[in-house]
C-alpha cells in the first residue's frame, strides 16, 4: 500500500542464539579481565608454603645428618626463615594491611632464641597493643606477648626462670593453633627450655615430613623427565604418533560460547553463587557448623551449584543430537580401566617437568604475579579431618569430572573439527587457564592444559583426561596437607 510501512521479519531462532552468544561472551571476558586483574591483590599460597617449608626446617634440623640437612633444611634455616618473616611482615606493611600477630610472634621468639631481646620485645609489643577485636590476633597471641615481656630478663639464657609449669606451657602454646615451629619456640619460651615441650620427637616428625615434602616429588619429576625425554625420542625416530579417532558431540561454535561463556560463566560462576550463597550460608547455620567443617561445606554445596547449570544446559544440547554414538558424544571409555589409568599416570608423569620449569622461569621473570586459588589457603590452613574430606572431594573428584567435560569433552572436539587437533588443543588449554581467575597460576595452568589435551587427543580416551587431573590435583593436596600438618 502507497505510503505504508513493510513489517520487519521476526529474527530466526539461529539469530537469536548467536545474539545471546555474544551476550554472553562479552560478559564473560569482562568477568575473567577483572578476575585476572583482582588476582594481582590477592594473597599468594606460595608464601605461606615457603615459610611452612622453613619452619619444618627448623624443627627438623637436630635431628638430620649434616650433608642431608644441608641439602633439605639449608645451612642456616633459623637465618633463612628470619629473612623471609621480615619480607612478609614489611610487605603487609607496604600494602596498607597490619601484620598477622603470628608473624610477629615467630619472629620476636626467634631473636630473643638468637639473644636479640630488643628487637623481639619491640615486636611482641606490637602485639599485646592491638585491641580485643583485632582480626589479625587472637586473645591467645596477645596473652603470650604479654607474658613474654612481663618476664624479667636473664644474663645467662639456660638459666631462665621458667614462667609456667610444663604442663601449662604446653596447654598455652598448643592454644595458639598457629602451627608447630610456634608451638615449640612459645612452650620453651613459657617453660625455661625445650625439654618439656617434646622438642625431640617434634623434630623427627619435622624431619620426616620435610624428606616426604622434598625428596618424593624430587623423584616424581625425575622419572617424569626421563619418560619425557623417552617419548621425544622415539618421536624423533619413529615420527609423530598415531592420533586416536577424535569423537565429540556434533555442536557448533555458537553452543560451545554458549555453553562456555553462558552456562560455565553466567550461569555458574556469576548468577549460582549470587543466589546459592544466602542459602547455604541459612542451611550451615541452621545445622550449627562453624569454622573448617563449614568452610568444607560450602565449598562442596556452592561447587556442585556451579557445576548443575552449564551440565543441564550441556544435557539439553546433546539429547537434541539424537542418538549417542557408540561410546557416548564425550568419549569418556574408562574400560578397560587398566589402560585408562596407565595412560593418564603417564601423562601426569610427563606434564610434571614441563609445569615445572615454566613454574621456575615465571618465578624469575615475575615473582609477584598475584594470588592463587583461595581454595588451597583453605586446605593448607585446615587442621579439621570432616573439612579437608569435604575440599579433597571438590578438588580431586568435582572438579576433574567438571572441568574436562566442559574442555576437553566438548571445547576441545568441536575447536579441533573447526581449526585442526593441534589448535583445539591450544585453544581448550587457554580457555581452562583463564577460567581459573589467577595470573600468577596462568602459565603452569595454560602448560597443563595441554598436557590434558595432548592426552585427549592422542588416547581417545576422556577418562584418561579426568584422572590425569586428578592425580595433578591430588598431588598439590596432599602437599598442602603435609605442610599445614
Amino acid at each position: 500500500m502507497p505510503g505504508g510501512s513493510t513489517r520487519p521479519r521476526d529474527p530466526s531462532p539461529a539469530g537469536w542464539k548467536g545474539l545471546l552468544a555474544l551476550l554472553c561472551l562479552a560478559i564473560s571476558l569482562m568477568l575473567w579481565l577483572n578476575g585476572l586483574l583482582a588476582s594481582l591483590d590477592r594473597p599468594s599460597v606460595g608464601d605461606d608454603l615457603t615459610r611452612r617449608q622453613l619452619e619444618l626446617a627448623v624443627l627438623a634440623a637436630p635431628e638430620l645428618p649434616q650433608p642431608l640437612g644441608e641439602a633439605l633444611a639449608g645451612s642456616d634455616p633459623e637465618v633463612t626463615l628470619q629473612e623471609h618473616l621480615l619480607q612478609e611482615i614489611e610487605r603487609r606493611q607496604e600494602a596498607g594491611q597490619p601484620a598477622a600477630a603470628d608473624l610477629l610472634l615467630e619472629r620476636a621468639l626467634l631473636l630473643r632464641r638468637q639473644q636479640d631481646r630488643r628487637q623481639g620485645d619491640a615486636l611482641l609489643e606490637q602485639v599485646r597493643a592491638r585491641p580485643d577485636d583485632d582480626p589479625h590476633s587472637s586473645a591467645a597471641e596477645r596473652q603470650l606477648a604479654l607474658d613474654l615481656l612481663a618476664a624479667p630478663a636473664a644474663l645467662d639464657p639456660a638459666a631462665a626462670r621458667p614462667l609456667l609449669s610444663p604442663a601449662e606451657a604446653r596447654a598455652r602454646a598448643a592454644a595458639l593453633g598457629r602451627g608447630p615451629l610456634l608451638e615449640q619456640l612459645s612452650c620453651a619460651a613459657l617453660a625455661g627450655s625445650p625439654e618439656p615441650c617434646g622438642a625431640a620427637p617434634a623434630a623427627r616428625r619435622a624431619a620426616r615430613q620435610l624428606l616426604v615434602v622434598n625428596l618424593l616429588p624430587a623423584l616424581i619429576l625425575l622419572l617424569g623427565l626421563g619418560l619425557l625425554v623417552r617419548q621425544l625420542w622415539l618421536r624423533w625416530r619413529q615420527g609423530p604418533l598415531p592420533v586416536a579417532p577424535l569423537q565429540g558431540p556434533l555442536l557448533s561454535g555458537v553452543d560451545v560460547v554458549l555453553l562456555v561463556a553462558g552456562g560455565f560463566v553466567v550461569v555458574g560462576e556469576l548468577l549460582t553463587p549470587v543466589l546459592l550463597t544466602p542459602l547455604v550460608q541459612r542451611g550451615l547455620l541452621l545445622l550449627g557448623l562453624s569454622g573448617s567443617l563449614r568452610d568444607g561445606v560450602s565449598v562442596v554445596a556452592l561447587y556442585l551449584g556451579l557445576m548443575a547449570g552449564p551440565l543441564v544446559i550441556l544435557t539439553l544440547m546433546l539429547r537434541g543430537l539424537g542418538s549417542a554414538p557408540a561410546g557416548g558424544w564425550l568419549q569418556f571409555r574408562w574400560v578397560p580401566l587398566g589402560v585408562t589409568a596407565r595412560r593418564a599416570f603417564v601423562g601426569f608423569l610427563m606434564v610434571l617437568p614441563l609445569v615445572s620449569v615454566v613454574g621456575w622461569l615465571q618465578a624469575q621473570l615475575w615473582s609477584d604475579a598475584g594470588g592463587s586459588n583461595p581454595l588451597l589457603e583453605l586446605v593448607l590452613k585446615s587442621q579439621n579431618l570432616p573439612a579437608l574430606a569435604c575440599f579433597a572431594f571438590t578438588a580431586i573428584l568435582l572438579a576433574p569430572l567438571f572441568e574436562e567435560t566442559i574442555f576437553r569433552g566438548v571445547l576441545l572436539p568441536v575447536a579441533a573439527r573447526e581449526l585442526g587437533g593441534g589448535w583445539g588443543v591450544v585453544v581448550s588449554a587457554a580457555v581452562f587457564a583463564v577460567a581459573h581467575l589467577s595470573l600468577g597460576e596462568l602459565p603452569a595452568l595454560f602448560v597443563l592444559g595441554l598436557g590434558l589435551g595432548w592426552l585427549r587427543l592422542s588416547s581417545g580416551r576422556l577418562g584418561a583426561s579426568v584422572l590425569m587431573h586428578a592425580l595433578w590435583n591430588a598431588m598439590t593436596f596432599s602437599n598442602l596437607v603435609l605442610l599445614g600438618s
